[in-house]
């Protein structure tokens, strides 16, 4: 039986091409084949942070989301729409593994960390070797670029997804002494209240495309309480008490 290909997940870090790994540049620069998710009308966001690092013969997987914020998550046509995504990509990458072939998944920030690329990995481990590759998170870049140390001591740090309702977000809220609210997005207006809610308003930063062009830091009061783009969070520092 002739051997597979090696199925790779490489973070790809927050956003400025300056924080991938050197493990990740050079396993994307030697990748004979690229997998890597985008919007319809988008570059991706992985793709675009690799940047020229790939090689120029290299095969390029693109795989389009059906929808991105377009239907709610308790929408039950979410799961199922997103299963049947993820199988069909799965089946691609499965297709040029049994081929002998390396391909080399990409994913912005940490892949395990909230990213698609571990529903491929979930589906395809067991079947193929594999490595993953950690990249710089997000939320740490964002922290980083605002020049916002996020815990000290014994601090808690509690990581929420906006998605959460109201009430779970300011119960949560209540029992850490740091937060990252992740998936803003169309949620930004129900996170302010929770954070109100919870007293925690007056600490909270708002972080846009933290490390990439464009970047944006600023109070959370002082935004217009709106929708957020996909590269948002929220990040309220710890550290009440003097060291």
């Amino acid at each position: 039986m002739s051997a597979t290909g090696t199925l790779q997940v490489i973070g790809l870090g927050p956003g400025d091409p300056e924080l991938m790994t050197l493990k990740a540049a050079r396993l994307i620069a030697e990748a004979s084949v690229v997998a890597f998710f985008a919007r319809r009308d988008r570059v991706g966001h992985a793709r675009s942070i690799a940047g020229d690092r790939l090689r120029p013969d290299a095969t390029l997987l693109r795989f389009e989301y059906p929808f991105t914020t377009e239907m709610p998550l308790s929408d039950p046509r979410y799961a199922e729409q997103m299963t049947a995504f993820y199988e069909d990509c799965s089946a691609e990458i499965a297709n040029h593994l049994d081929r002998g072939r390396d391909v080399s998944l990409l994913c912005e920030g940490d892949p395990f960390f909230y990213g698609s690329a571990m529903y491929l990995f979930d589906r395809l481990r067991e079947r193929y070797p594999h490595r993953a590759v950690p990249g710089v998170t997000g939320m740490s870049g964002c922290w980083t670029a605002a020049a916002l140390p996020i815990t000290h001591g014994d601090d808690v740090l509690s990581v929420l997804p906006g998605t959460l309702s109201e009430d779970a977000l300011v119960e949560r809220l209540l029992h850490c002494d740091a937060a990252v609210i992740m998936k803003v997005g169309r949620n930004l207006p129900k996170i302010r209240r929770a954070l109100e809610r919870a007293r925690l308003l007056d600490r909270a930063i708002y972080a846009e495309r933290g490390t990439q062009d464009k970047q944006r830091l600023l109070a959370l009061r002082d935004t217009d309480g709106h929708d957020a783009p996909y590269f948002s969070m929220i990040l309220v520092p710890g550290r009440q008490n003097p060291r």
